[in-house]
């Protein structure tokens, strides 16, 4: 059996668009006839509520680390076939305080996922946009890491910071994490600036910049409302097209 590809979408930085690619790229790779796992690693629990789950029903990601649940009792149903859930929890912004002096506490999230996530294809952590313990926790539970990038000034000042990060986390606990793709978010072509990160980004990513971009986009903003990926909520919109094409590619690599 194929082992699954656990993917963290992070970036330190908060409003790149991380927690749209994450139900997105979910949801389209669902459609693709893959096995799916979200997990929501972010206290702002925003993943959880666009896809119209209420944190308070049931056990979340906050009971499974602290062994309270195991992964059957967490895991929900979403609206789109293939596609499965581990809520989250605003308890995980105290939790990283509770834990910072616990032995192993790098360890938590790939201990509390064991072997259970082997029946997906991908496995999906949306981080927090910090670099503390909960999204080290999600970086030594993948294998890969996938970095949303907003095409603004200072954007490469972010990505260095987060590769420093990935460095880091290999030498101490996770040999074997890559970073495997980076996707340009709320891009806009028509704008200099855009075409200008772009190319940075290229230069200094290379191919690991992926070639799909998502735009900026209404219905990617409208669709987290009613509880429903972007491709439920308007199927031939660019938002919804775009991330269509990213699992496209990340299916290909």
């Amino acid at each position: 059996m194929k082992a699954s590809r656990v993917i963290a979408v992070a970036n330190q930085k908060g409003g790149v668009g991380k927690t749209t690619t994450v139900i997105n790229l979910g949801a389209s790779l669902a459609m693709n006839d893959c096995d799916v796992l979200l997990i929501d690693f972010d206290p702002q629990v925003n993943a959880t509520s666009g896809l119209g789950i209420r944190e308070t029903q049931g056990g979340n990601i906050n009971s499974l680390i602290l062994g309270e649940s195991n992964i059957n009792e967490v895991m929900k149903h979403t609206g789109v076939e293939g596609l499965m859930i581990i809520p989250g929890s605003r308890d995980l912004s105290g939790l990283e305080i509770e834990l910072a002096g616990a032995e192993d506490r790098e360890y938590l999230l790939k201990e509390a996922l064991e072997e259970s996530t082997a029946r997906f294809d991908y496995v999906l952590i949306d981080c927090p946009p910090s670099l503390g313990l909960l999204t080290i926790n999600a970086l030594v539970a993948s294998n890969e890491v996938l970095v949303t990038l907003q095409s603004e000034y200072y954007a490469l000042e972010g990505l260095s910071h987060l590769m420093d990060t990935v460095r880091n986390i290999r030498k101490l606990w996770n040999p074997g994490l890559e970073i495997s793709g980076v996707v340009l978010t709320m891009f806009d072509r028509r704008l200099i600036l855009s075409r200008e990160v772009e190319e940075e980004v290229r230069d200094f990513m290379g191919s690991t910049l992926f070639n799909t971009y998502i735009p900026r986009n209404v219905k990617l903003s409208e669709a987290p409302s009613y509880g429903i990926p972007v491709l439920m909520y308007d199927a031939k919109s660019k938002g919804a097209l775009s991330y269509f094409d990213l699992a496209r590619e990340v299916m290909s690599r």
